[in-house]
């Protein structure tokens, strides 16, 4: 299960972004807002955050403007490793090197072509489980 949160700046993004998923057989947990009105990011944050670490979500997808402040609320979070993601390069390397759990993005930042094919990448990458990212990872949850 993938929970997915987003602001009002993000409706539109969250919406291709869900078709994809559940085109591509995924199941989804909406946790953001379907309206344009003008909402906190922190709570979707939270939503999603609780999700995973709950273990009711494998992994999550947040979406605001820019992705800044739903990465700085989520990696507030103890066993949240948050990656804001742009393109595929950065989607791999936030799940390989740093064994992510939550993507980020921004809506204004990066269009639905270059989300979708970072979500994708980041959604089948495997973590390397090399000892120095793990070492690395066990260091961030301190």
């Amino acid at each position: 299960m993938i929970a997915i949160g987003n602001d009002h700046r993000a409706v539109a993004l969250k919406n291709e972004i869900l078709a994809y998923l559940e085109a591509n057989g995924y199941a989804c947990d909406n946790k953001g807002t379907d309206s344009a009105e003008a909402a906190d990011y922190t709570v979707f944050a939270d939503k999603v955050t609780d999700a995973v670490l709950a273990g009711e979500c494998e992994k999550g997808i947040l979406i605001c403007g820019t992705g800044i402040g739903m990465s700085i609320r989520a990696n507030r979070r103890k066993g949240i490793r948050a990656a804001i993601c742009h393109d595929v390069f950065t989607a791999r390397m936030a799940r390989q090197h740093n064994d992510a759990n939550v993507m980020i993005l921004g809506a204004d930042i990066v269009g639905s072509e270059p989300a979708l094919e970072a979500l994708k990448v980041f959604l089948e990458t495997d973590f390397s489980g090399e000892e120095r990212h793990v070492r690395r990872i066990a260091y961030l949850d301190r």
